[in-house]
């Protein structure tokens, strides 16, 4: 049993570590996982235990960062970091984890960010050589800011269902843009796949609840301009 669980593990472990160069070559991990699933299943000499250890470990190797994020503003704060994990047959799938940074101004100190963003592609262009372009990114993202002046449910100062469901702690935004990106050529790939660049159109339900209920609101006052980079090493 001891041998056969070594054995799993160092399976498992050098899954882990070809994970990157595999994708890296693009070749479909997911097929390649698949067809090493039936091998395990087929070969006898794994126990039960150790088909579980495999497939454990494998579910574990998905929460591995696919990607690095750098973003301005977008309600998210001056400059936002972050990591990510494409998925999906075509990668058209993207989810964002952001921290970002608001400088002291009208409050008497710097505040903090994080960002939980979706983000889908619909399709993508394949242009010039290895450049690809992404006629259309959309999708939503949920923000928060710490700090004691901000608050999650109404306080009594304001009249009764004033902000009704919306609090100033946490913000529901919305985006459509653009991304343009360039994929490395696999014999000049070390540890970046591919790096791209994109501008998003955004705005929150703060000031859609403004736009809707003020006349004097117009369209452009609520809508903001964000631009970032991507960098895909998985």
């Amino acid at each position: 049993m001891k041998l056969l669980n070594i054995k799993s593990l160092l399976i498992v472990l050098y899954l882990l570590l070809a994970n990157a160069s595999i994708q890296a070559q693009n070749v479909n991990t997911d097929k390649l996982f698949a067809q090493f699933n039936d091998s395990v299943l087929r070969d006898t000499s794994f126990s039960d235990y150790d088909r579980k250890v495999i497939r454990r470990y494998r579910r574990w190797a998905h929460l591995i960062p696919t990607q690095g994020i750098f973003q301005t503003h977008g309600n998210m704060g001056v400059v936002s970091l972050g990591i990510g994990w494409d998925y999906g047959k075509r990668e058209q799938w993207e989810t964002h984890l952001l921290m970002g940074f608001i400088p002291k101004g009208n409050s008497d100190d710097p505040k903090i960010t994080m960002t939980l963003k979706q983000t889908f592609i619909p399709w993508q262009i394949k242009t010039w050589k290895n450049l690809v372009v992404d006629p259309l990114t959309c999708g939503l993202y949920l923000n928060t800011v710490f700090g004691k002046d901000f608050w999650g449910s109404q306080p009594d100062r304001y009249p009764k269902s004033y902000y009704d469901f919306l609090s100033t702690r946490i913000r529901i935004n919305v985006f459509l843009g653009q991304q343009i990106s360039w994929n490395i050529p696999p014999k000049h790939r070390t540890n970046k796949r591919s790096i791209s660049l994109f501008y998003e159109f955004s705005t929150c339900d703060l000031y859609l609840r403004s736009y809707i209920t003020e006349k004097k609101v117009k369209l452009t006052d609520i809508v903001g301009l964000s631009i970032g980079a991507k960098i895909k090493f998985l």
